[in-house]
């Protein structure tokens, strides 16, 4: 990966919404689909089994709920995965170990 700030990495998967801007109309729709698909779509899959399979309550799992409710599955599926992807980045880069109830978002 080229990256190297954790922010940068959810555009470089593709989980960014796509904009349509011309003259004063301003749209934003779904996702660009850059870069892997094959990962893109391992963190979907396990952005959708933490939000409907997993009951352990996490801070990553309530934030995703809140914004299901609010906003719709699909939508906080993709901001999970997008979350999940920056969160793997930060503890690839400075080599942390992951503790399931301290996530912080």
């Amino acid at each position: 990966m080229k990256t190297k700030r954790s922010e940068d990495v959810g555009p470089y998967l593709g989980l960014t919404p796509r904009t349509h801007q011309s003259g004063e109309i301003d749209r934003t729709g779904r996702i660009t689909k850059t870069g892997d698909g094959m990962t893109r779509s391992y963190l979907f899959e396990a952005a959708n089994v933490l939000l409907t399979r997993i009951q352990r309550p996490s801070p990553l799992r309530q934030w995703g709920l809140r914004l299901r409710d609010r906003a719709g599955l699909k939508k906080a599926q993709v901001a999970v995965a997008r979350k999940l992807a920056v969160m793997m980045h930060a503890i690839w880069a400075d080599g942390t170990e992951f503790e399931w109830g301290t996530a912080s978002l």
